[in-house]
């Protein structure tokens, strides 16, 4: 099969109305082409040789899905459909024997009373593949639910276990995206037409067996209807493939700007900047790019189509002027002729499910092996430790970060370059620098949700490569700067899976001062916190920080990481907050990442970062006698409050 050039996928991007969207694609930056679309050229030239070699190891991979979902169901659907054919094809011959009865000489209801045993074979025959068809469709309409939550089980299994800095690879995303969009709805259809192709096959089979035993000659006329048919099939198959491929992150794009138009989140803003009509005409330009490429696409598939059922039908007048000059030799009876004309059209029809059927599966198989391909690189992305690693001690005496460096995915330089710090049990330290500086990442490195390239870090002597990632977390507690707003109840917000304390809640909930936020809330502990919700209520950005404030102090845990813990409090409230963080600091590590310098004075020891790096560290009195960056940057905020 030629080879279908980006050319002519990509057409209405190159042709239609350049004139008029010149100025607008200044707007928009250029879609960039994702690593994962190099094999391209290659799914371009797919053939019908492809489709044949590949489709076994496609039909054995549904299969073990099928197996794994539900290994019953699955084995009904098959030998149910095996069956079916059984008797389709004992039908077939029984009809045959009809037919020899009611053409044999002598009179009509003697002919009938002769045709009247192989008549109740025939009709018993086509109830029971009734029956059997039955039976095997609703074991294939219980799989497909269960299909459906196996693979999506799997999925975010491996999403939710990957190494934090996996979700910050652009790449990684839209393989996430692809593997969500069409591998999830790929994996149950898959196994659907896979049985199909079994049911198909079973069928075609049936009626060329029959044909065989009536006349060898009509089989591989049969066969040869075929081959126009899987052409057509397979050549629209790898258009609308090569479609999906091109446009994926078009969609994701798409999919971006209709989230920003359609989220509570941003709709002030939306509002306030007045982007309404500049996201719309953004998101108008790609949906309008796409239909076009769309439109070519669907023309390209009609042609291709109606070039395939023309030949098809060629093909079927051949084996009905076949059969015609096999009658017109006396090589058949016209017995025989009539029960090749049902096998025929039996064969027809399974042939032409067959040919559906094997298309589908593997244009199918082609999104679902994005899927399998997306689990593969999510398993080499989870976190690398031998199996059963120890937790790290509950009372560590030191943490320390030695030599650490640390580069985002796509990232050109460091985020963090030869960083070396040291929190010792019972201090209050503090990163601080500007922007950029490298201090969240390095309190993730410390948490254990980044793995450092170069350097470790220990909890005494033991390295983190050395300690469980999941029960290392579950000794750190965490107040975030971009907390999450849960939709769940405002108890619910606070322990966060873990056991429900009444008392311990009621002290953290009082030590973060969320305790006049819960008094405030219709239902108390049991409001649910979103307005989406009947009856949610909604907080503030200062009320959302409390309450992360207070699931970082019911935790409990021997390290607290704050980062930015005051951003959206008013300034009582950022003051009691601070004490009570030194107050919860009593006998447990605080790490406190901060911009509000005025907290950082009574810190034990404070490390500045600059650029990545660590420039200065000390306490509050030795940084401002140094005179370098903290010093700068403190008189400079101490300046406004003069």
């Amino acid at each position: 099969m030629p080879r279908i050039p980006w050319s002519v996928i990509l057409r209405p991007f190159r042709r239609k109305r350049k004139a008029r969207e010149a100025d607008r694609e200044e707007e928009l930056p250029k879609l960039t082409d994702r690593p994962w679309m190099a094999h391209s050229a290659e799914l371009a030239e797919t053939r019908m040789s492809t489709v044949a070699r590949r489709l076994p190891a496609l039909i054995a991979q549904a299969l073990r899905l099928a197996w794994r979902a539900n290994p019953r169901d699955t084995l009904i659907a098959i030998v149910f459909n095996l069956m079916a054919g059984v008797f389709t094809a004992f039908g077939l011959l029984a009809t045959t024997e009809v037919l020899h009865a009611l053409f044999a000489e002598g009179p009509t209801p003697d002919r009938v009373r002769g045709a009247l045993p192989s008549l109740l074979l025939v009709g018993a025959a086509y109830t029971l593949q009734g029956a059997l068809q039955t039976g095997a469709g609703w074991a294939q309409s219980r799989l497909d639910p269960q299909i459906e939550r196996t693979v999506q089980n799997r999925l975010l299994e491996l999403t939710t276990g990957v190494e934090l800095a996996a979700l910050d690879d652009s790449a990684f995303l839209d393989d996430l995206q692809r593997a969500e969009s069409r591998g999830l709805v790929s994996a149950p259809m898959m196994v659907v037409h896979t049985i199909d192709v079994v049911t198909g096959f079973v069928g075609l089979a049936a009626a060329a067996g029959v044909l065989g035993v009536l006349h060898p000659a009509l089989l591989p006329l049969l066969l040869l209807t075929a081959v126009p048919l899987c052409w057509a099939s397979v050549r629209s198959a790898r258009m609308g493939y090569l479609t999906q491929l091109a446009l994926a992150s078009s969609r994701r794009r798409r999919w971006i700007l209709s989230d920003l138009m359609t989220s509570r989140q941003q709709a002030a803003e939306v509002r306030s900047f007045t982007v309404r009509d500049v996201l719309l005409r953004q998101y108008d330009e790609l949906a309008s790019r796409e239909r076009d490429v769309e439109l070519v696409l669907a023309r390209r598939q009609t042609l291709v189509k109606a070039t395939g059922d023309g030949l098809q039908g060629l093909a079927t007048v051949a084996v009905y002027v076949a059969l015609g000059y096999l009658l017109w030799r006396g090589s058949v009876p016209l017995a025989v002729a009539g029960a090749a004309v049902l096998a025929i059209r039996t064969g027809k029809t399974s042939l032409a499910n067959l040919v559906y059927a094997v298309n589908r599966c593997y244009e199918d198989g082609l999104y679902f092996a994005d899927y399998l391909n997306f689990c593969d690189q999510a398993e080499n992305r989870a976190p690398k430790r031998a199996a059963e690693l120890p937790a790290p001690p509950e009372a560590f005496e030191v943490i320390r970060a030695e030599d650490v460096t640390f580069t985002y995915p796509g990232a050109d330089t460091p985020s963090l370059h030869g960083v070396s710090v040291e929190l010792r049990r019972g201090e209050v330290v503090a990163l601080v620098g500007e922007n950029g500086s490298g201090k969240t990442t390095l309190a993730k490195i410390l948490a254990g949700l980044y793995d450092p390239e170069g350097g470790e870090v220990r909890w005494d002597d033991l390295s983190l490569w050395q300690v469980d990632p999941a029960r290392l977390r579950e000794r750190i507690a965490v107040i975030a700067q971009d907390h999450t707003h849960w939709p769940m109840t405002a108890r619910q917000n606070v322990i966060m899976g873990r056991p429900d304390l009444p008392e311990a809640v009621d002290a953290a909930i009082a030590s973060s001062g969320a305790d006049e936020v819960i008094a405030e809330l219709a239902h108390g502990y049991d409001t649910l916190l979103d307005r989406r919700f009947d009856g949610g209520a909604e907080l503030s950005g200062g009320q959302w920080q409390r309450l992360a404030a207070a699931r970082g102090f019911y935790r409990d845990e021997p390290l607290l990481i704050c980062d930015e813990p005051s951003a959206a409090l008013d300034a009582r409230a950022e003051h009691a907050l601070f004490e009570r963080i030194r107050a919860h600091a009593d006998g447990r590590t605080v790490l406190l990442i901060t911009h509000r310098l005025a907290s950082v004075r009574h810190a034990d020891r404070v490390y500045v970062l600059e650029q990545g790096k660590v420039v200065e560290h000390g306490d509050h009195g030795s940084l401002m006698a140094a005179g370098g960056l903290y010093a700068e940057l403190y008189t400079l905020q101490a300046s406004a409050y003069r």
